[in-house]
C-alpha cells in the first residue's frame, strides 16, 4: 500500500495516533504508517480483541471518552481521527481533549460538506468546525467501496439483489486509497490546511457495480428496485435512525439524474489512479461467495 519515500531519519514525526484502528480505513492507515517507519499509538476498546500487529502500541479506551482519548494523545507528533457516529453529540469535548495534547491532526470528513455552511453539513461538517484552530488536514471522500460487502449476504444465498435506487451514479473510493491519502497527510506538513475530495476513477451505477462483481464471481446477478417505503422499513428494521434513512433514500434518489462527482485528487497526490471498483472486487470476491462444507471425516 505504502511506498516509503521518507527515510527514517527524515521524518519529523514519531508517533501517530490512530482512532479506528480496527476498521476499514483505519487497518491499512496503522500498517502505511508502521511501513513508513514511524511509531503507531492505537486507541481502542478492548486491546484483547483487536488484532492490530505486535509492534503497535494499544491504548484501551473508547473515542467518546474524552479522558481516554486525552491519555491516548498524550506525547504524539499527530492523530488520525474518525469520529464514528452520524451525531455529533459528545465531539466537543472529545476533540478538546485530544487537541489538548496534539495539534496535527488528519481528519476522516465527508464529500458532501459545504465550505460556505460546514456547520450544516452533517456531523462531518461539524467536527471540521471544532478542528478549526488547529493544524487540521480535512480528507473528504465520497462512498466507499467496502460499504457495498451489505450486498454479501444476497450474492451468497442466491441470484438476486434488492436495493433503492439501482441507477444511482457513483463514484466510490477503496478504502486503501483513503488510507494511502491518509498516511501521506501525517507524515508530510505540506498538507496542512488541505482538505481533499476524495472519490474513485469512475463512476458505476448501482446496477453495475453488481454487474461487475457478478462478472467477477462468474454468476449472473439480477437486480431488483426496492421502493423507497421498502427501503426505508429495512434500514429502520437494521436499526437506522429514520431521519437519517430518509436523507441516505433522498440522495440516492438524486444521483440517478445527477452522479457523484469524480476528482482527479488521488492520483495528483499518489501519482497513480485511484484503484476500481473491478480491483475491489477481486480482492474481496471471497466474501461474496459461499462458504465451503466443512469436510465430514
Amino acid at each position: 500500500m505504502w511506498t516509503n519515500t521518507y527515510p527514517k531519519e527524515l521524518l519529523t514525526m514519531t508517533t501517530i495516533l490512530v482512532t479506528g484502528a480496527t476498521g476499514r480505513v483505519g487497518r491499512h492507515v496503522v500498517q502505511g504508517l508502521l511501513e513508513a517507519g514511524v511509531d503507531v499509538r492505537a486507541l481502542v476498546r478492548n486491546p484483547l480483541l483487536a488484532g492490530l500487529p505486535s509492534e503497535v502500541e494499544v491504548a484501551a479506551g473508547d473515542i467518546y471518552d474524552p479522558a481516554a482519548v486525552e491519555r491516548a494523545a498524550s506525547e504524539v507528533d499527530a492523530a488520525f481521527l474518525l469520529w464514528p457516529s452520524y451525531s455529533a453529540e459528545g465531539a466537543e469535548a472529545v476533540v478538546a481533549a485530544l487537541t489538548k495534547q496534539v495539534s496535527r491532526v488528519v481528519y476522516l470528513s465527508s464529500l458532501n460538506v459545504n465550505d460556505e455552511q460546514p456547520a450544516a453539513s452533517g456531523v462531518w461538517g461539524e467536527i471540521e468546525v471544532l478542528l478549526a484552530d488547529t493544524d487540521w488536514t480535512f480528507l473528504r471522500p465520497g462512498g466507499f467501496m467496502v460499504n457495498t460487502q451489505e450486498w454479501a449476504d444476497d450474492i451468497r444465498t442466491g441470484d438476486v439483489v434488492r436495493m433503492p435506487a439501482p441507477g444511482a451514479g457513483r463514484s466510490l473510493i477503496h478504502e486503501r486509497d483513503i488510507a494511502t491519502v491518509a498516511v501521506r497527510a501525517l507524515l508530510d506538513d505540506k498538507h496542512v490546511g488541505q482538505k481533499y475530495p476524495l472519490t474513485g476513477p469512475e463512476v458505476l451505477t448501482q446496477a453495475e457495480q453488481i454487474a461487475v462483481l457478478g462478472d467477477v464471481l462468474g454468476k449472473p446477478i439480477r437486480v431488483e428496485e426496492l421502493s423507497a417505503d421498502e427501503a426505508r422499513q429495512a434500514m429502520v428494521d437494521q436499526g437506522v435512525d429514520p431521519s437519517f434513512a430518509d436523507g441516505a433514500l433522498a440522495y440516492w434518489s438524486s444521483l440517478v439524474d445527477s452522479p457523484e462527482p469524480v476528482t482527479d485528487t488521488v492520483a495528483s497526490l499518489l501519482g497513480r489512479p485511484a484503484l476500481t471498483y473491478r480491483t475491489w472486487a477481486e480482492e474481496h470476491a471471497d466474501e461474496f461467495r459461499v462458504a465451503p462444507a466443512p469436510d465430514i471425516i
